[in-house]
């Protein structure tokens, strides 16, 4: 199995900065895409960050210039720094890896358990 153990979510004024962590654990063979995804009751899961094994990395446009997403291939963890925070950013954040397990043929999509975010003077 895989397990991806989110950190880092809280409650923040506007304006400041959170700083999120996913670690991946478990058979893993291989890891290519991790990112991180938001989302509010009633809405849809939305795109926050992506990144590759490679360092290719794509956000949304409502985060560009504010949140930064990065990775340690060697600890299979991915980060996301996220300064300005706003109001609207206020959801639950979720981690994604795209995992290629031991002596399995192919990738799988998985996914954590969430992290709170609150954005609120």
């Amino acid at each position: 199995q895989v397990q991806l153990v989110e950190s880092g979510g809280g409650l923040v004024q506007p304006g400041e900065s959170l700083r999120l962590s996913c670690a991946a654990s478990g058979s893993i063979f291989s890891i290519n895409a991790m990112g991180w995804y938001r989302q509010v009751p009633g809405k849809q899961r939305e795109l926050v960050a992506t990144t590759t094994s490679g360092g290719s990395t794509n956000y949304a446009d409502s985060v560009k210039g504010r949140f930064t997403i990065s990775r340690d291939n060697a600890k299979n963890t991915v980060y996301l720094q996220m300064n300005g925070l706003k109001p609207e950013d206020t959801a639950v954040y979720y981690c994604n890896a795209v995992v290629r397990r031991m002596y399995a043929l192919g990738y799988g999509d998985y996914w954590g358990q969430g992290t709170q975010v609150t954005v609120s003077s």
